[in-house]
């Protein structure tokens, strides 16, 4: 998970607002460290690592609340791309597509279940609380797309969680400044204890698979 980080911020740090908007139009869709992403994106506004400089068009910004605005805008814009590409896959592709497929997109037969659900008891606050609440925010909007919730209500739905995680997050980036190696360095205890879920969930999923197939097997000799 530490190499993960470095390569986030060694993107944002060597590509600046292009690789926000990127990186954030990834994690509309999958999980792609949207936290670390906004924060050290406000860090490089403040102007906290040398050589580090918020561009745009070859132009220089050199005030840091523009730097600022400009990376978090840069941030909303990608992460309302690619909410609007999950809604397409959803939408287009339909629930037989993501049930066949839906695993490389972390998209399982269970999670649209209980998306479906969530839409059917919230209707348009699902997507409005989705988009502030840490990994959730990340499956909501192929489900979106499934479900056949039209597109311009979901892009209106999801524009104002989108502008509030990213310029929040970038503004915690910005007051953090050049503080960013002592929460990195704090921050990898966090890496390791997300790398021991990750395993832990991997670990479960086999074993929940070789339950399964036991107790067909088993079924199977009784017939």
């Amino acid at each position: 998970m530490g190499e993960i980080t470095q390569a986030v911020t060694d993107a944002v740090g060597d590509y600046g607002l292009y690789a926000v908007f990127l990186l954030m139009l990834v994690d509309a869709v999958l999980p792609a460290a949207s936290e670390i992403v906004m924060l050290y994106a406000g860090a490089v506004a403040a102007g906290a690592f040398a050589g580090q400089t918020v561009t745009l068009f070859g132009e220089r910004i050199e005030s840091t609340p523009w730097a600022y605005v400009a990376m978090a805008a840069a941030g909303t814009i990608g992460y309302l791309g690619g909410s609007i590409l999950g809604w397409a896959l959803g939408r287009y592709g339909g629930r037989p597509y993501l049930e066949r497929h839906g695993r490389w997109l972390h998209v399982t037969p269970e999670k649209l279940d209980r998306a479906e659900a969530w839409f059917t008891r919230y209707g348009d606050a699902a997507v409005v609380v989705a988009r502030v609440v840490p990994v959730v925010r990340s499956f909501i909007s192929i489900p979106a797309g499934v479900a056949g919730m039209a597109l311009p209500r979901y892009t209106l739905l999801s524009i104002p969680g989108s502008a509030v995680w990213c310029f929040a997050i970038a503004g915690a980036g910005v007051a953090l400044g050049t503080g960013w190696e002592r929460f990195h360095h704090g921050w990898r205890y966090a890496d390791y204890a997300v790398l021991a879920l990750l395993v832990a969930g991997v670990l479960f999923l086999v074993w929940r698979a070789r339950q399964k197939r036991a107790r067909r097997r088993a079924l199977e000799r009784s017939v």
